[in-house]
């Protein structure tokens, strides 16, 4: 998430209750998780084993549990609780706002666009031209979608990231992280009913231009899909997932978290992906392997009463 303005270090020390080290005159433009970083942003880190990729990365500002050596040109933000003063940055710039209108009055709707009835479109939500939105649509706040976009029926646009700092030391395991990301739908996308499509934890959740999806499919936060891709009915992909361009997922594949899939892949119904995909391959399975090599081991597979017959009749 980018600030709305720079925003003094200084100012965010004292707003969370820091003791601030090194480049104290920075002023910080976002603030985002490890993975997606970059100079001028802020991130927070509780965990040793991310403290050195952390303070390593391209974030100018560091909220951290541990005083460490500070690189130069950064600074660290040292609290007991980085959890907490994140969430506290967050909802403070992007806040929950409620909005009671079918279409709130911040939404931006353009030329030759259809909203049918009991759709809701929330704050600051930028639809383009010429787009269908079926009844029971929900666009949660700040989703932007292209033009020659079409959603159907009970399809969910922008719903909160599924994304819990998790720690068995306190009473409460598992914290919600505050989403402050959003939707991006490029042009020319269809989605079809029911489905789900989570906004990013930080950053964007996107599906390129041209992509068609099928009813019930979720799309995990964070994750990027190609142009022109093709998903089947009850296809599920976790949170940031990287889908190329030319994809087709047939009906009820499961891709974990945090996998890229290349260009032009196939993958037939049911399978599961466990690891990245190489590109211009058909894969079927679980773990997925290219469909071929699936074939030939359930031919084997089906052969061994026969050899097992043949081995005790000798």
């Amino acid at each position: 998430m980018q600030f709305p303005s720079p925003v003094s270090i200084q100012w965010i020390a004292t707003f969370i209750d820091a003791e601030l080290m090194g480049n104290a005159d920075g002023n910080a433009t976002g603030i985002n998780e490890l993975h997606n970083v970059v100079a001028g942003d802020l991130v927070f880190v509780d965990h040793p084993k991310y403290y050195d990729v952390c303070i390593n990365s391209a974030a100018s500002f560091i909220i951290i549990d541990k005083t460490v050596a500070v690189p130069a040109g950064k600074a660290l933000l040292i609290t007991s609780n980085p959890f907490e003063a994140y969430s506290k940055i967050v909802n403070h710039f992007s806040p929950f706002v409620p909005s009671f209108k079918a279409i709130s009055d911040s939404a931006i709707v353009g030329e030759g666009t259809v909203i049918m009835p009991n759709s809701f479109v929330g704050n600051n939500v930028r639809i383009g031209k010429n787009c269908i939105i079926h009844p029971n649509v929900s666009i949660y706040d700040g989703c932007i979608l292209g033009n020659d976009v079409e959603i159907h029926s009970g399809t969910v646009i922008g719903s909160d990231a599924f994304y819990f700092n998790t720690k068995k030391t306190r009473e409460s395991w598992f914290k919600k992280m505050p989403s402050c990301g959003t939707v991006i739908i490029e042009d020319n996308v269809e989605i079809g009913a029911n489905c789900t499509i989570d906004r990013g934890v930080s950053a964007v959740t996107k599906i390129g231009k041209g992509s068609k999806f099928d009813n019930l499919i979720h799309i995990g936060h964070d994750t990027v899909i190609g142009n022109n891709c093709l998903l089947a009915a009850q296809v599920v992909v976790a949170g940031g997932v990287t889908i190329k361009d030319g994809v087709t997922l047939w009906g009820c594949v499961i891709v974990n978290k945090t996998l890229t899939i290349g260009e032009n892949a196939v993958l037939l119904g049911t399978t599961g992906v466990t690891s990245n995909l190489a590109g211009n391959k058909t894969y079927w399975g679980t773990p997925a392997q290219e469909a071929g090599i699936v074939k030939r081991e359930l031919i084997w597979i089906k052969r061994i009463p026969l050899l097992w017959d043949k081995v005790m009749n000798k």
